[in-house]
């Protein structure tokens, strides 16, 4: 289900996919550019109305008790840096969230295809709650050892925090690789092309590989989902 999400606080939540670069202004002026922001607009939901039950389908089929109802939402605010990321509700409903950066910013239906079924993968592989676990066992790792040493109680509260953030980072690359892989054969599947559609990492900074980064390089993205289109063609 699409439904539009007005100004709520999408920024407190952890983004995922790294932002692309925001477009530069339309040179056709006002006219041109509302023509533009129409055809984004209808490519999302074309988007959304293929993509959606595709993965709900490899959700149920992957996985057991999970939920599998997406709802997608998109946040308005025109001052955002383009940007999409996978979160539950509180009731445990998996949301992909949009912003209309994100969506002006691809340039074709295969990258938008290839985002969306790279968010779905996220919550298939229930990469929320692993991230958290991780940084749960950081969070006790990390107090635990400062609190042994003799630290005072703000010292072992930083640890923690330290803890915390690290274990959350711990299995981030591996977790984006594996978001990579499973959205390509979500986007496959629901009829576009994944090697397409992940050009658009070749418009991000490559974040290399960094120590405890949260993304894994460009070039290692960009090869798992050529191999894994590469054995969905041959199946």
């Amino acid at each position: 289900m699409l439904r539009l999400l007005p100004y709520i606080a999408l920024a407190l939540l952890a983004a995922c996919a790294a932002p692309l670069p925001t477009p530069a202004p339309d040179a056709l002026g006002g006219s041109g550019a509302q023509l533009r922001a129409n055809r984004a607009a209808r490519q999302f939901v074309e988007v959304v109305q293929t993509v959606e039950p595709v993965a709900e389908r490899e959700c149920r089929k992957r996985t057991t008790g999970m939920n599998c109802d997406f709802q997608i939402v998109v946040d308005d605010r025109p001052d955002l840096a383009p940007n999409a990321f996978q979160t539950v509700d509180r009731f445990g409903r998996p949301i992909l969230a949009f912003n209309v950066g994100m969506i002006n910013s691809v340039r074709n239906a295969d990258e938008l295809a290839f985002v969306m079924g790279h968010e779905a993968a996220h919550h298939i592989l229930d990469h929320l709650a692993k991230t958290r676990q991780s940084a749960t066992i950081g969070a006790v790792v990390f107090a635990g050892i400062a609190a042994i040493s003799g630290a005072e109680a703000e010292a072992v509260r930083n640890a923690e925090q330290l803890g915390a953030a690290v274990g959350a980072r711990t299995y981030s690359k591996e977790f984006e690789l594996e978001a990579d892989q499973l959205g390509t054969i979500i986007t496959f599947r629901a009829g576009y092309d994944p090697v397409n559609g992940a050009a658009f990492f070749g418009r991000i900074p490559d974040p290399g590989n960094k120590f405890l980064g949260s993304h894994p390089p460009n070039a290692a993205r960009l090869q798992i989902v050529a191999e894994t289109a590469k054995a969905l063609k041959a199946e």
